[in-house]
């Protein structure tokens, strides 16, 4: 499953020669997760008050072309793997038209609980990913401590 947001870019996210700053290809990967995370059922939210948290762990970002002020993006989001306690989320940001990608890249992130520490992926948010991601990896999703 991929998931389509759009974004159009605001003068705060541009440098002084009206081109996007780096550092915003990655907030829009954020905005592409959250909207495909709830396209599917899953609300960061949510997840959050039940003491499950996704920080990011590692994070690619290639930069092909440069996005402009006042352009209209899509931000293509999907899920490459599901593990145990991890997820790959896949971002490519267009223009408008699907002509031109201007940045393709990745997050990897944890699954944690509200002191850091690592926990599996709750059974109900697997259970709503799983379909819709490239892989399932790590021989087999093991929840609450069983195999």
């Amino acid at each position: 499953m991929k998931n389509i947001a759009k974004v159009r870019v605001t003068y705060a996210e541009t440098d002084a020669m009206a081109v996007v700053y780096h550092t915003n290809y990655i907030k829009w990967f954020e905005f592409g997760r959250a909207e495909l995370m709830r396209a599917m059922g899953v609300v960061y939210a949510d997840l959050a008050k039940q003491d499950y948290h996704l920080p990011l762990t590692e994070v690619h970002c290639y930069y092909l072309a440069p996005a402009r002020y006042d352009q209209l993006l899509l931000v293509e989001t999907e899920i490459e793997y599901v593990r145990r306690a991890s997820i790959k989320f896949l971002s490519t940001i267009w223009d408008e038209k699907k002509e031109t990608i201007y940045v393709e890249g990745y997050t990897v992130h944890a699954c944690t609980n509200g002191q850091g520490k690592i926990v599996r992926l709750p059974l109900d948010v697997v259970e709503k990913i799983k379909p819709h991601s490239r892989a399932v990896s790590g021989g087999g999703v093991v929840h609450g401590g069983k195999t």
